[in-house]
């Protein structure tokens, strides 16, 4: 009988066969709601999927992950397809996905706002890590594919406009499963070189999955730790991607990237030809200005009577003569009488008298002690005086010298009361002048000041 029992791992190993042997299971297509998300760091993710009724585990390993263009998130409806089985650890059966999309939107515009709002937060898009894009460039890296029609729109428009420009085609992959690393590399190959002024990054138009290259994490670095400025050149004016934003300018199509990147010779021979209207201009102005400074000078007092007046300059200089030395006086006066008030300062501050000062100070302070100690002694006599009147009266030998005498037992004890002495007991009584030994023969007490 106990070999019809089974095992929890044999009975948990027959459930699984039968459900790996199900062609139902082998091939399914879930939907639901993500809760209890979890990316460990082994790459595999653990998760459950809900609706409003239940609920079940479910993983996705990295091999499977990896290919995913959005992260998953707890709260997120997704399309799921994968297959069923039990994990045996805990005998529980489990959704094993191979592919998971968004529910109602796609994956790769998720995956593009969830890594824009990531760059965003770390500050790629910031304007202050934006470099200005050199007026009149050099060099220019242009980063594309060599057979695209974008390369050669750039290439025609930068002759066309800024014929003396040297240019460099790096090229690149630009869609496909390797082209974001070949538009990294040659970035960080551009940044290497040190040759050029600024880069043209892009290519032509195309569906989201060929722009896609653009809106990888991996390239947005790249384009912001380049050191060199970056105009990103990437599809039509409505296609926006992570590149975009990262780099330094933005141009609407590979063509406006050209434009934005070299000025217009044409616009340079009209400004160069402007300006040398403005400098002709100026220039005959000032010479006209300056010949009517030089016809004022003709013209001025000075220049047609010139000996009149250098002789009123001479009295000008005789009368700013006088005036000096007169200053000069008046200078030498004040400077004396200062002098002297200064001295007879000095001389009262002589040490002689403040010494003679500070004696006589001294002696009438020695004075002002004496009276006051002799004040003070006088005070403290009467004080000591009325204090010893004071005790004399209540000195117990006084008391006894006017008659009176302190009783004792023959222990010698004070005597307070007559409750203290009974009859035929005898007291020592202290007088003033000795003691009298006494032998008691009656006791009477006194209450209410009668007799007892």
């Amino acid at each position: 009988m106990k070999d019809n029992y089974l095992t929890v791992t044999a009975l948990t190993k027959y459930l699984k066969r039968k459900l790996e042997t199900d062609p139902h299971l082998k091939n399914v297509w879930l939907k639901g709601e993500i809760s209890n998300f979890k990316h460990h760091s082994r790459g595999h993710m653990y998760l459950t999927i809900k609706d409003d009724q239940t609920r079940i585990q479910a993983v996705m390993f990295a091999g499977n992950n990896r290919f995913l263009k959005f992260m998953p998130e707890n709260g997120m409806k997704v399309l799921i397809k994968g297959e069923i089985s039990i994990f045996e650890a805990y005998g529980q059966y489990q959704l094993y996905i191979q592919n998971m999309e968004p529910d109602g939107i796609g994956a790769l515009y998720l995956a593009f706002e969830q890594l824009k709002e990531k760059l965003h937060k770390k500050g790629y898009f910031d304007q202050q890590y934006k470099k200005q894009i050199p007026v009149h460039p050099k060099h220019i890296g242009v980063i594309t594919s060599p057979t695209g029609a974008a390369v050669r729109d750039i290439i025609t428009t930068i002759k066309r406009r800024y014929p003396i420009v040297s240019l460099t085609v790096i090229p690149v992959l630009v869609q496909g499963q390797n082209a974001t690393n070949s538009i990294k590399q040659a970035i960080d190959k551009a940044n290497e070189m040190a040759m050029f002024d600024v880069l043209i990054v892009g290519r032509g138009g195309g569906s989201i999955e060929e722009l896609w290259s653009f809106n990888e994490e991996i390239v947005a670095e790249a384009i912001f730790r380049s050191s060199i400025p970056i105009i990103s050149a990437v599809g039509h004016e409505t296609d926006l991607t992570i590149s975009d934003f990262v780099a330094d300018m933005r141009a609407p199509t590979p063509t406006g990237a050209a434009e934005l990147a070299v000025p217009s010779h044409i616009e340079l021979r009209e400004r160069i030809k402007t300006l040398r209207r403005s400098v002709k201009k100026e220039m005959a102005r000032k010479v006209m200005e300056e010949e009517r400074q030089v016809q004022r000078i003709k013209d001025s007092y000075a220049f047609r009577y010139p000996q009149l007046l250098l002789k009123q300059k001479e009295q000008e200089l005789d009368q700013s003569v006088g005036n000096l030395q007169k200053s000069a006086g008046n200078y030498v006066k004040e400077t004396e009488k200062a002098y002297r008030d200064l001295f007879k300062r000095l001389l009262a501050q002589h040490p002689k008298n403040q010494i003679q000062q500070s004696h006589n100070e001294l002696d009438q302070l020695t004075k002002r002690q004496k009276y006051c100690m002799n004040l003070l002694i006088e005070q403290s006599s009467n004080q000591l005086q009325n204090t010893i009147d004071k005790l004399t009266l209540v000195n117990p030998l006084a008391i006894m010298q006017r008659g009176f005498a302190i009783p004792y037992t023959q222990r010698g004890n004070i005597l307070k009361s007559a409750k203290q002495v009974k009859e035929k007991e005898s007291i020592i009584l202290h007088m003033a002048d000795g003691r009298l030994s006494c032998y008691v023969e009656k006791v009477e007490e006194e209450h209410n000041g009668g007799k007892q």
